[in-house]
């Protein structure tokens, strides 16, 4: 798999401390080698829209939408416990 990334993941990753980047960089490995990954704890986020919840830390997630061999990278944002 391959990953492609959004405008507005790029701003949300730029924003990120360096020690939250590297952590971001880890699961996205972990991404593109085996969405089942159980560090990822990936699932669908949202069913009508075909988005995807993966968790950076207890904090953080991303989300993603699959388009054939790619993950569209959107956006990371801060996760409500």
């Amino acid at each position: 798999m391959k990953s492609r990334t959004t405008k507005q993941f790029e701003e949300n990753y730029a924003s990120l401390l360096k020690s939250l980047q590297k952590k971001t960089d880890k699961q996205l490995r972990f991404l593109l080698a085996d969405l089942n990954h159980p560090s990822l704890h990936a699932k669908k986020y949202d069913e009508s829209t075909d988005i995807w919840q993966a968790r950076i830390d207890k904090k953080y997630r991303f989300y993603f939408k699959i388009d054939g061999n790619t993950y569209i990278l959107i956006k990371i944002k801060t996760h409500k416990d």
